[in-house]
């Protein structure tokens, strides 16, 4: 049901989910704005992409996060990353963090205020099948966790444009 259930692990996924945007931002600045648009290996996406898909899911999360605390058996509406990844050469990548941290911090403000039983919550997602809404937060750190290594490894990298 959650595809990065392995990179969550035992981890609570709320203090996942509250430290991503304060992590991304520190990545970012020991990217620096050249590295930041360097594509690790062919066909990869640079940190900048990366960034950007953050933003999107994140986006995409706030909403289906708020109709499955609304509608009884949520069926959730998946999209195509690389579709939407097409035009991220035309989004600025500190625009794309201050979008994620922004979201991210409204999204906390509804998690932090629903009732326990909310987490129980049913529902369909086309491709993963029956989840609670619990597994849907767990989704999203997962998500996060995944999208991070991959900012890490970047940042450990030799630069190429030495």
């Amino acid at each position: 049901m959650n595809p990065y259930a392995r990179q969550l692990g035992t981890r609570d996924p709320l203090k996942v989910v509250a430290t991503t945007a304060r992590h991304l931002e520190q990545l970012s600045v020991a990217l620096g704005p050249v590295r930041i648009e360097e594509s690790p290996a062919p066909g990869k996406w640079s940190p900048h992409e990366i960034l950007c898909h953050l933003a999107d899911c994140e986006l995409v999360f706030s909403f289906r996060i708020r109709q499955a605390l609304a509608e009884e058996h949520h069926v959730i509406q998946p999209f195509d990353q690389e579709i939407w990844a097409a035009n991220y050469a035309g989004y600025d990548a500190q625009a794309a963090l201050m979008t994620f941290a922004c979201v991210r911090q409204w999204n906390l403000m509804l998690l932090r205020s629903i009732a326990p039983e909310a987490m129980q919550k049913q529902l369909l997602h086309p491709e993963r099948g029956e989840m609670t809404f619990r597994v849907l937060i767990e989704t999203i750190a997962g998500h996060d966790l995944n999208h991070l290594a991959q900012l890490e490894a970047i940042a450990v990298q030799v630069p190429l444009s030495r």
